[in-house]
């Protein structure tokens, strides 16, 4: 045997006669421990850099010193394998008692099997080599997609997961290997059932608990190297050749669930005729979408076929794996290409009006839009997009007929221009502390108690998650704008818009062939600071964020009483009250700012009539010193979401001294 290169791509996967640990030279347990020191370890995932350069490896084009952050290089150090092997071995054990602990197997029940994929990061293919090489080696099935976009091989693993135990399409788990917007140096792992989801916080901690066990062991690099040699050799090789069919389900499995979540029916019928009636729109009255990659997974995915089966123009740019022409998380400067291919493209056919950038994982894709009124493009700020995507879904439950009970969900720092959205449309907006698992989960539990929660997501990084999926998908969010684009107009079944203008008391702005910039000019005027602006990460001193919050209420309170007639004669407002976001929980926790704990705390401020006007927000990092803070105010200047960060910010920094 020798090295198995991927059909498609001509990407390394890997050699089954070559392991990756050497037994006369294994790292020591003060290497492990050094290689480990910088993990992070969260439901969202187990990252750090994995990357170990060698003399000559390529770098980015956008690095600026030889930090490994920005290596392009396919090689781990021997630590880093031992780190590896130990990740996956939990996350065998953990599928292995899952499995034990269900129904009793029958006789020659087939082995329980996991996804295995990654995204297209170089050092991606060494750690999928090790992990093949452990779950294998422990009896598991190993079904390996190679490059695969998170959001694909997460409805993969929803609809193979829900086959009945003892059929062999069955899996029960799946491993994603990613650091998603993180520079290239950087890789990890999420873990997941199948359910189509990441496992929450309480599924995850005490894998983390196992993990950091097992890490500290003097013998962790013994057993690593125990794992890694397990595996039959030609068992790997059948496992590594096999990418390609396992690849064809997972893109055939994502098309499917993509039609469910675009058009919001579960039957396959309802589904064409809406996809139909769009597609005959779009042929109609064409509409052009600018592809801009980035070398991601999604250059493997089916974003080129989604887009011709609806009769979409399009344009696809840096479509192959690994072709990273600019930083991979895709904000500001990310997403200056983006926008000249758009204006490019726009200039020679008027249809082209939205671009998107996803990140490596292809589950974020921040988007650019040309504004027919300047004749350029620009970006659509991360609130924009959330509240398009929302105007977008409630207006299509609206055309459905379903007005009761209906909810959307966000974390704390989404700006208040999601309430007055789904106000319009009878919807009420439930809040959780930031971080996409809580955003989930609430919606879970509000679904069990009889709410209809089609959209859902955190506003304050644009991403956006409509059920039945659980992971954002930027296909998710240009469906949503294709439907508020090019859903018809039709007799008792109005379009979108149009639905839109009714519902806020604006019928005379409707106008035929409108595009984005009408739909946009429409939305309720809000300002907020971006999340990704350095001014909205202050570095503090306190390693206490609950007594640092404390502090600050004692500064606020005295703020509070100096600024209160500026505040009415500038803004309306004369009252405010506080609301912590712990979880999948929202409470209002008056003086007690404290009360908020590690979690989120917003000061809402209203006007005489107990109308909210303005918001500020913080929240401690984690996993750094940094306290995330930014403001919202209702129809507001660039100058007032000034007036409110500065003043919030200053008040944070006097807290930390």
């Amino acid at each position: 045997m020798s090295m198995i290169y991927h059909p498609a791509t001509g990407i390394d996967i890997g050699d089954p006669e070559i392991l990756p640990l050497d037994s006369d030279d294994l790292p020591s347990p003060a290497e492990i421990a050094q290689a480990a020191s910088p993990l992070i370890l969260s439901a969202s995932g187990w990252r750090k850099v994995f990357a170990s350069p060698r003399k000559g490896d390529a770098r980015a084009s956008w690095a600026d010193g030889d930090e490994p952050d920005d290596s392009l290089t396919i090689n781990i150090s021997a630590a880093n394998a031992v780190i590896a092997a130990l990740m996956a071995k939990i996350f065998g054990e953990f599928i292995l008692g899952k499995e034990a602990s269900g129904a009793p197997a029958s006789r020659g029940a087939p082995k329980p099997a996991v996804l295995l994929g990654m995204d297209a990061r170089p050092t991606g293919p060494a750690i999928a080599d090790i992990f093949a090489r452990v779950l294998l080696g422990m009896g598991l099935e190993v079904r390996y997609c190679f490059i695969v976009a998170a959001p694909e091989i997460m409805a993969y693993a929803g609809s193979a997961g829900k086959l009945p135990v003892g059929d062999p399409g069955r899996i029960a788990g799946f491993a994603y290997i990613s650091a998603s917007h993180n520079p290239p140096g950087h890789n990890g792992v999420k873990f997941g059932l199948g359910t189509g989801g990441v496992l929450n916080a309480g599924e995850i901690a005490p894998l983390i608990a196992g993990f950091k066990e097992a890490i500290s062991s003097p013998k962790a690099s013994d057993e690593a190297y125990r794992l890694i040699s397990a595996a039959d050799k030609r068992e790997l090789a059948l496992c590594y050749e096999a990418c390609t069919a396992w690849k064809r389900l997972s893109l055939s499995a994502y098309t499917l669930f993509t039609h469910e979540v675009v058009t919001g029916e579960p039957g396959l019928e309802a589904q064409a005729s809406i996809l139909d009636k769009l597609a005959d729109a779009c042929a109609k009255r064409p509409l052009g979408i600018v592809a801009e990659l980035n070398g991601s997974a999604r250059s493997l995915s089916i974003d080129r076929d989604f887009f011709e089966a609806l009769a979409i123009r399009s344009k696809f740019y840096n479509d192959q794996p690994r072709l990273f022409m600019h930083r991979i998380v895709p904000e500001g400067s990310s997403l200056s290409l983006c926008m000249r291919l758009l204006g490019e493209a726009g200039s020679a056919d008027p249809s082209f009006q939205l671009g998107y950038v996803p990140d490596c994982d292809g589950d974020r894709g921040n988007l650019v839009f040309r504004d027919k009124i300047t004749g350029r493009a620009r970006i659509l700020e991360a609130q924009e997009v959330f509240s398009l995507s929302c105007l977008a879904e409630l207006a299509s439950l609206a055309r459905s007929g379903a007005t009761e009970r209906i909810a959307v969900v966000v974390n704390d720092a989404t700006s208040m221009r999601i309430e007055r959205i789904a106000g319009y449309f009878g919807a009420k907006v439930f809040r959780a502390e930031t971080g996409e698992a809580n955003v989930v989960n609430l919606a879970e539990d509000l679904r069990s108690r009889g709410w209809t929660v089609r959209i859902l997501g955190e506003g304050s990084n644009g991403g956006t998650i409509t059920h039945p999926s659980r992971v954002r998908d930027p296909l998710s969010t240009l469906g949503a704008m294709i439907r508020l684009l090019r859903l018809p107009d039709l007799p008792g079944k109005p379009d979108l818009f149009r639905l839109w203008l009714e519902a806020c008391g604006r019928k005379s702005d409707y106008t035929d062939n409108y595009d984005l910039a009408d739909v946009i000019a429409t939305l309720p005027a809000w300002i907020s600071t971006s999340v990704f602006e350095d001014r909205a990460a202050l570095r503090v001193r306190s390693a206490d964020k609950v007594r640092l919050k404390s502090r600050y209420h004692e500064l606020f309170l005295a703020e509070w009483e100096n600024r209160k007639a500026e505040l009415e004669r500038g803004y309306g407002i004369v009252s405010w009250k506080s609301f912590a976001t712990n979880g999948i929980q929202e409470r209002e926790v008056g003086d007690d700012f404290a009360a908020s704990g590690l979690g989120g705390l917003r000061i809402v401020f209203s006007t005489a009539a107990g109308v909210p006007r303005a918001f500020l927000w913080m929240r401690g990092s984690g996993t750094e010193p940094v306290f995330r803070i930014m403001a919202d105010v209702e129809g507001g200047s660039p100058s007032d979401e000034k007036y409110f960060l500065s003043w919030h910010a200053d008040m944070v920094r006097a807290a930390d001294r």
